[in-house]
């Protein structure tokens, strides 16, 4: 039964990692972006609420894909830390392509935040493919 336990340290490893990269991605994503959406989501607005939700899901994509190829805890940091800047570069780029996307999310644009949210994780699964070795 102990055998099965052997790699528990590791998994934790891993795991405390991956929750404070997730934890750095957030708040540094919190204070980058011009909508401020945890107010937003506070007072009941849906589109920040799934903007949101597809940041987290497109930087964790990829960040679980580090998970699964990296070789140790090192790795595991860089390969999370790129995810993060690569998430954090196509959003500023999908800022480009939708024009004043932070009044469309404060005026709770349905719309505008799913095409967001569909960009935000189709980006999240392309850099979780790209890091394969």
């Amino acid at each position: 039964m102990l055998d099965y336990l052997s790699t528990l340290p590791n998994f934790l490893a891993y795991l405390a990692i991956s929750i404070a990269l997730l934890a750095a991605f957030v708040s540094i994503y919190v204070l980058v972006t011009p909508q401020h959406e945890l107010p937003l989501i506070r007072q009941g607005n849906v589109s920040a609420s799934i903007v949101f939700s597809a940041t987290l899901l497109g930087f964790s994509l990829p960040l679980a894909s580090a998970v699964a190829h990296s070789v140790n805890a090192i790795d595991l940091l860089l390969w999370g830390a790129i995810s993060g800047i690569v998430q954090g570069l196509a959003s500023l780029l999908l800022r480009l392509v939708i024009r004043d996307l932070r009044s469309h999310i404060e005026a709770d644009r349905v719309s505008v935040a799913v095409t967001m949210a569909a960009l935000k994780i189709a980006m999240g699964l392309l850099n979780a493919a790209a890091i394969v070795y």
